[in-house]
């Protein structure tokens, strides 16, 4: 079980409402929490929404921004070089950087704590998973990510704020997040805490197909995170993530996502649906501006 900067602090998961305060194991040496489920962060969010801000209605308030940005050569670092013929461009290969703020005040004056996330993504987009390597499940559910091969890297550490419990107090807390290629086509998320709790969260989503005018959605089950027994679960304040990879085969560069060739008037549709411990889903729906090539 990881421990806190604070003495005999525990950090526990749970799959959706569902707690297993006893659900866990020993690995190198250390108590790890227990992989249950998925996302975060994700993220995860992150490959998916690529538009202007939204305000879903419902409680918490959800708000998305995203932009379509060319594809890293290196994935793994925020300041990398990028492919030539990349971003926001109709059929080219990009990555999408994504970030969600939530705000409510339901839950001891914090946001309910997430537990689901689906993006829709807009008809047209491809996803291209061959041919990149992928992080054994063995290396993720150990946590030890530093062993993935440099090819299963998606994306640069992003930011998670969030609050988190000890005692009477809620604090905030600022944790790294990066996505990897797992096996099945999947994406996983590694979210990394420090200060003032230790957090190692380890989220994957999938990816389905979806009615019109969407082409796929990617579910993700977002862990509950006890830092103290009986303490309120941690709440998400904001997830900032940017997803995105290629390779070259031969002259030809092969991405990950890429860009749908065409656009409908007024832009793409896309949506996303965040599911809270409360029982509430706040759906964001926004129609992503078609690019200027």
């Amino acid at each position: 079980m990881v421990r806190s900067k604070h003495a005999n602090l525990k950090v526990l998961q749970s799959s959706a409402a569902r707690v297993r305060a006893g659900d866990h194991r020993r690995a190198g040496g250390k108590w790890r929490p227990r992989t249950l489920g998925i996302t975060s962060i994700l993220a995860c969010l992150a490959m998916a929404v690529v538009g202007l801000p939204a305000v879903a209605q419902a409680a918490p308030r959800v708000s998305v921004k995203a932009k379509i940005l060319p594809v890293p050569i290196n994935p793994a670092s925020s300041k990398s070089r990028t492919y030539p013929k990349t971003g926001n461009i109709l059929g080219a290969g990009a990555s999408v950087e994504t970030q969600f703020t939530i705000s409510g005040t339901e839950y001891g004056g914090f946001p309910s704590p997430l537990t689901g996330v689906l993006v829709y993504l807009p008809a047209g987009t491809k996803l291209h998973p061959q041919g990149f390597a992928t992080c054994s499940n063995a290396i993720l559910e150990s946590h030890e990510v530093q062993k993935c091969p440099k090819r299963s890297i998606a994306s640069p550490k992003g930011e998670v704020l969030g609050v988190v419990s000890f005692g009477s107090s809620r604090v905030q807390e600022k944790a790294s997040v990066q996505a990897f290629f797992a096996p099945g086509n999947k994406l996983a998320f590694f979210t990394e805490g420090t200060s003032p709790a230790s957090l190692e969260i380890l989220s994957t989503g999938s990816f389905s197909g979806a009615a019109s005018p969407f082409s796929q959605k990617l579910t993700a089950a977002v862990p509950l995170v006890l830092t103290v027994p009986e303490a309120p679960y941690a709440s998400v304040l904001s997830i900032k993530i940017k997803v995105g990879a290629a390779f070259l085969q031969g002259k030809k560069l092969i991405s990950y996502g890429t860009v749908p060739k065409k656009c409908p008037k007024g832009g793409f549709p896309a949506k996303t649906e965040l599911k809270f411990l409360s029982g509430e889903t706040s759906t964001a729906s926004i129609k992503v501006p078609c690019p200027k090539k």
